[in-house]
């Protein structure tokens, strides 16, 4: 995947002013005002977030007083991120590839999480190790984007611009539910909650959510 197709999708999606950052920014569903909230983070002093786009909800967490730090591929998302909030104390943009910046980070977060973002874009098997490092013991990771299309698991790919174009194209990883709380299992976490959350209207694509919890050194993880 190249830079160049979250560069084009920045343009296309910018917007020219800044709303208010709140809790409203953690719509983890496609379908705004519906779903859950901040709340599946637990109260964290300090999150990552994983494909942040402009910023919006690693800035609602840093004026809650959390430390918190959003990466993005994009160039022009991490421009924007940085005009739109770089002001806001306690938040940090990074501009960097995801898996390098996880392999490259010099400390651990208590939650971290994609919103739509990079966790759709990346193979499970090479970030979820990555992740778990950069975790501290009993950590949140929780993500979102579009469930699988039934019967196509594992890596998709898709060309993003007009077929008569210079060719851009970027890979997706969908699974189930079970496929996923069988992989992070896996790779050393628990408490783990994955499920297609309903759309509002019926018949309407309803949006996989998973969150799981880190496992601590004796194979537990927290209550709460």
């Amino acid at each position: 995947m190249t830079s160049g197709y979250w560069d084009h999708y920045a343009y296309r999606t910018a917007s020219a002013d800044a709303e208010p950052a709140s809790a409203d920014a953690f719509g983890w569903t496609q379908y705004p005002g519906h779903g859950p909230g901040q709340e599946l983070l637990g109260d964290p002093r300090s999150a990552l977030e994983l494909g942040c786009g402009s910023g919006d909800a690693v800035a609602a967490l840093a004026m809650g007083g959390v430390d918190a730090t959003g990466v993005d591929l994009s160039g022009v998302q991490h421009e924007l991120a940085c005009r739109r909030w770089g002001h806001v104390p306690g938040v940090r943009f990074k501009h960097a590839d995801v898996l390098e910046f996880l392999a490259e980070a010099d400390r651990t977060w208590e939650a971290i999480y994609s919103i739509w973002g990079a966790l759709w874009f990346l193979d499970p098997a090479v970030v979820l190790p990555l992740v778990r490092e950069r975790l501290t013991p009993g950590g949140r990771l929780v993500l979102s984007h579009a469930p699988p299309v039934p019967g196509a698991y594992g890596i998709q790919g898709t060309y993003g611009a007009p077929y008569s174009a210079e060719p851009q194209w970027l890979y997706r990883w969908s699974y189930e539910p079970e496929m996923w709380a069988e992989m992070l299992r896996t790779c050393g976490f628990g408490s783990i909650h994955a499920r297609v959350e309903a759309a509002p209207e019926p018949g309407k694509l309803g949006t996989l959510i998973v969150e799981a919890r880190l496992r601590i050194s004796d194979g537990k993880v927290p209550d709460g």
